[in-house]
């Protein structure tokens, strides 16, 4: 089927590409772009005043299949993911069994292919079990289609496995993605440890947790020549200490999320669980450390570490309560109103952080509108504004603090490989 989308602003960073013009869609690959094109398709969609991207890439999903299917299931997560824009997603391996051996990996490739909405990348686990006692067979999983290993949900305490973890994976030309946590000084933490800890009288964890095995997966990164992915970062120091690593050459990079560089520590007040989430929400000037961070180009990637959980298991105590948040659908408006509306960054900056970037990290020919490359396209109202509401929530799970609130900009149409996945309403 041919689509043709004009009068758009086409952005594609992978092409230093940002003008106005037409896209041509034919047998799931663009066919041509830019200018005026007037060929004939069986779909015409007008993008007058809209932004047309490669569709965005997350190098931080939750699936929760296999295993845990009555919070999310592979279909219900593809469908969060077009919601937002985002025509591939990296399943982190937390699931019940983790992904740890090629059995695993291909089920969640089979899954996805038989949904068909989205592209699934399954993260192997670093460890068996994700137990951080002994190495995965990184071959196998690199074989069965993993582009990178993490033991995400944990971190890998122990340093000598670390290292050689790095060096196995280095080997196979694999990425390590870390979950910075010293969980020697998390513990048995909630929140950040800071003014609003003590005010709240909640199990503070302090931004030492995150910055210290940063500083530490940093050195052994350097010393084994390895790829470094740090997920999920949050805190001042931790982008102080990766801003020096790359003027050194050392080979990392890392990501944010919108909900780290959109709150402060101050909104657990409400004592609202949506809000725990690892690592914790940070003081006002972490916040603003990540915000010269993501600026400056030290912060490579916005990720969303969707995390869904069941209604009541977040309807606990604040300390009992389990961490993480949903973000697939929030993530482009939360971007907008907190990145480019305050200056941070402009609209091609901010679509090279969900696209171009993270598929080059990942080293997949995603995040793309070159000719002949497969038609993943976002297709954004940026003027839009919209609720974001319980009932319409595409994820299994509504465990967002965002469900009621105002958004800015919105994905109007997700293409996947050529199809038309997801509308407006």
């Amino acid at each position: 089927m041919r689509i043709l989308i004009k009068n758009a602003r086409i952005i594609d960073p992978s092409q230093n590409m940002d003008k106005k013009g037409d896209l041509l869609i034919d047998k799931g690959k663009i066919l041509k772009i830019g200018g005026s094109i007037k060929e004939k398709a069986q779909e015409v969609i007008d993008a007058k005043g809209k932004i047309v991207s490669p569709g965005f890439v997350d190098m931080h999903t939750h699936l929760r299949e296999p295993g845990r299917e009555e919070v999310e299931t592979i279909e219900t997560a593809s469908m969060a993911a077009v919601s937002g824009g985002f025509t591939t997603i990296s399943a982190m391996p937390n699931t019940t069994p983790p992904c740890d051996g090629m059995a695993e990996a291909k089920y969640i490739i089979d899954r996805s292919r038989e949904v068909g909405l989205v592209n699934i990348l399954p993260i192997g686990s670093i460890t068996k079990g994700r137990e951080g006692q002994e190495i995965t067979e990184m071959d196998e999983l690199k074989e069965a289609g993993c582009p990178a290993v993490s033991d995400d949900g944990s971190s890998v305490m122990d340093a000598s496995l670390m290292r050689r973890a790095l060096e196995y994976a280095s080997m196979e030309e694999m990425l390590v993605i870390s979950h910075a946590e010293d969980t020697t000084l998390s513990d048995e933490g909630v929140m950040h440890e800071g003014y609003w800890s003590t005010v709240l009288g909640l199990s503070p964890i302090p931004a030492e947790a995150e910055s210290i095995v940063v500083q530490r997966d940093i050195a052994l990164a350097s010393l084994a020549g390895a790829r470094l992915h740090i997920a999920h970062i949050s805190c001042a120091e931790s982008v102080r200490l990766i801003r020096e690593a790359k003027k050194k050459g050392i080979k990392v990079t890392c990501e944010v999320t919108p909900h780290h560089f959109s709150l402060t520590d101050e909104e657990v007040k409400t004592y609202d669980t949506s809000l725990k989430v690892n690592p914790p929400l940070r003081a006002k000037e972490d916040v603003e450390e990540i915000k010269k961070g993501i600026k400056d180009g030290t912060i490579d990637v916005i990720a969303t570490d969707h995390a869904p959980h069941l209604e009541n298991e977040k309807e606990k105590e604040f300390n009992y309560a389990p961490f993480g948040m949903i973000g697939l659908e929030t993530a482009l408006s939360l971007t907008a109103e907190n990145l480019i509306d305050k200056g941070v960054l402009g609209w091609p900056e901010a679509i090279k952080m969900l696209s171009s970037l993270p598929a080059e990290i990942l080293r997949i020919e995603k995040g793309t509108l070159k000719e002949g490359q497969d038609a993943d396209i976002a297709i954004i109202d940026p003027d839009a504004e919209w609720v974001y509401q319980k009932e319409k929530v595409k994820s299994k799970a509504t465990n967002s603090p965002f469900i009621g609130k105002k958004m800015k900009a919105k994905v109007t149409h997700a293409i996947y490989r050529g199809k038309v996945v997801a509308k407006e309403d």
